[in-house]
């Protein structure tokens, strides 16, 4: 009998193309655009966080799924996302990567709800409900079977698995048959070994007196040797016969030197000491100085030393941490040691401190600027015939007086700076610091002394070129370095750009000033010659030196370029004109 009642409507299918758009755009913008051109990673990461949200409104209010389905999915996401947390692994909890988790989870966990709702899309309501759930806690859970390595300078993280070895584990595993080889010995004279530490003579970048060929299709450099290294960030420092460095090996904090030659180890000074943290990775972050039969260090934890350059006979050591009161800031203390008359110079953070070559003894205590964490390392330079010590600290750029720390003047310019200043030929500085809101790019200061008083003068401030950790050069009035992660040339008189071309990612440079040449290690490790010419961008060669991320600076010794990274160093011999 007919009761009158009309049959329940059956259910509408799930509307998915939305929502599967959506996904196709978030893999777009997320992954596949910021690998082809790296430096789009930060619009990568907002076009993916858009795309998510675009996800997430489709579920909620335009998929037709049944009311409970749609929140209690929703809610799912959220318990797993903050359930995950605890569990990861210390590389990927850390405060830096756990901003960087949500980077990653939040596209993955919404991209496990598509996948889900279109698996399930032919199935019962329970089952389709139990293929959701599944996906979702596939796309949570993945994260805690991984660790990261750190992350490039885009952002993009070095994911592997979290059982898999470190290649400091690694190293570490092979130290007993490594350190059976240590010998020390007296370092021996070369010709043309000159290069005393961070960026070379005069800490600007700038090689004299050499001239490579560059036609490396014809003349490569030749590989003379190659071997694994501790992590860290540090360049290297050369007298004679011996080059110096720093890494990490477990929970020791080396000063290690090695044979130019041959790449043999020498001897190693080590401290109980370790810095890790989760974008950077372990080990410390200053180059070695060495002068006068002695090597001068700077620790990531703060840790001053002074060694005996022939056998790592430690002279003295002092804490500059617990000396001027600075906590170590994100990245580790990363001040190169600059020696100035009978005394060394280094940054903890903004505080500057002098100590006396001798004994250790501070000598002074420089200003101390209220600003956000820097990583520069003192400069020396003389302006308008008054020697001085500049450095580009959380405030802005100063100028000490080596004598007695004094500050002489000071211009504000909010950052967080790493890069060197630089001095124009006509006493001028470049300063650059990245990371302030509307100061992201580079700034010419005019700095004069006259009638007892220092006057600063803003010449022009220029996005044009952006160096974020990444030294520039200064030649034949234009400048040369990293506009995030390609290459670029600026005119110094007003800041225009000149050319931008060359992906080297977040990489180093240094210039063959005689020949006008810029030698690159890019961020993969690869070599490049280019044309440091204002007309247009050339690369005159490229060659494969090393692997993996490469965010140390280059050093070239007569003929000999020493390259490294956090895994690996390696030396090669060019070929001379």
């Amino acid at each position: 009998m007919d009761d009158g009642r009309r049959p329940p409507l059956p259910r509408k299918p799930l509307r998915l193309w939305p929502g599967v758009l959506a996904a196709a755009l978030l893999c777009l913008f997320r992954f596949v655009v910021p690998f082809v051109w790296p430096e789009t990673m930060i619009f990568g990461i907002l076009g993916g966080a858009i795309c998510s949200l675009a996800i997430i409104v489709w579920w909620a209010l335009l998929s037709r799924a049944p009311g409970l389905e749609r929140w209690g999915t929703l809610g799912l996401m959220v318990i797993t996302l903050f359930a995950t947390r605890p569990l990861l692994h210390e590389s990927l909890a850390q405060a830096g990567q756990g901003i960087l988790f949500f980077v990653y989870a939040v596209p993955a966990l919404v991209l496990g709800l598509v996948a889900g709702a279109m698996a399930g899309r032919r199935l019962s309501t329970g089952g389709r409900r139990a293929t959701m759930v599944a996906t979702i806690l596939i796309a949570s859970g993945v994260w805690i079977l991984l660790r990261t390595g750190g992350v490039s300078g885009s952002g993009a993280s070095d994911f592997a698995w979290r059982w898999s070895p470190t290649p400091e584990e690694r190293l570490l595993a092979a130290a007993d048959e490594d350190m059976a080889r240590v010998s020390p010995t007296p370092p021996e004279g070369v010709a043309g070994a000159d290069w005393p530490g961070f960026r070379g003579p005069h800490r600007n970048g700038i090689i004299r007196g050499v001239r490579v060929k560059t036609d490396w299709s014809a003349s490569p450099p030749v590989e003379l040797w190659r071997r694994p290294v501790g992590p860290g960030w540090s360049s290297f420092a050369v007298y004679g016969d011996l080059f110096y460095t720093q890494e990490q090996r477990g929970g020791d904090e080396v000063v290690a030197a090695y044979r130019l030659a041959s790449g043999e180890p020498v001897w190693r000074h080590s401290d109980s000491a370790r810095f890790w943290e989760a974008n950077g990775g372990a080990g410390p972050r200053a180059t070695p100085t060495v002068s006068n039969g002695r090597v001068y260090t700077f620790g990531a934890t703060g840790i001053v030393n002074a060694l005996d350059a022939a056998d790592g006979t430690l002279l003295w050591s002092r804490s500059a941490a617990a000396d001027t009161g600075a906590e170590a800031p994100f990245w580790g203390f990363s001040s190169s040691p600059l020696l100035v008359g009978d005394i060394v110079v280094i940054s903890a953070d903004d505080a500057l401190v002098a100590y006396e070559l001798a004994s250790g003894d501070p000598r002074w205590f420089g200003p101390r600027p209220v600003g956000s964490e820097s990583y520069s390392s003192p400069h020396l330079a003389t302006i308008d015939g008054i020697e001085q010590i500049l450095l580009i600290s959380g405030a802005g750029a100063v100028g000490v007086a080596p004598a007695d720390g004094t500050l002489l003047w000071q211009h504000p310019w909010p950052g967080s700076p790493i890069v060197q200043p630089a001095l124009t030929a006509d006493g001028d500085v470049l300063i650059t610091i990245p990371g302030a809101s509307g100061s992201l790019g580079m700034r010419r200061i005019g700095v004069a002394y006259a009638s007892g008083r220092w006057s600063i003068e803003e010449r022009w401030t220029s996005n044009r070129l952006k160096p974020f950790f990444n030294d520039f050069v200064i030649h034949k009035g234009h400048v040369y370095g990293f506009d995030g992660g390609i290459l670029a040339c600026i005119d110094i008189e007003d800041g225009t750009r000149q050319w931008k071309g060359g992906r080297y990612g977040h990489g180093q440079l240094v210039l063959l000033a005689d020949q006008d040449v810029l030698l690159v290690l890019s961020e993969r490790g690869e070599l490049a010659l280019v044309g440091a010419t204002p007309d247009e961008f050339t690369e005159l060669g490229r060659f494969p030196a090393i692997e993996s991320k490469t965010w140390n600076h280059p050093a070239l010794v007569g003929d000999i370029l020493l390259v490294r990274n956090a895994q690996e160093m390696a030396a090669f011999r060019l070929a001379l004109e």
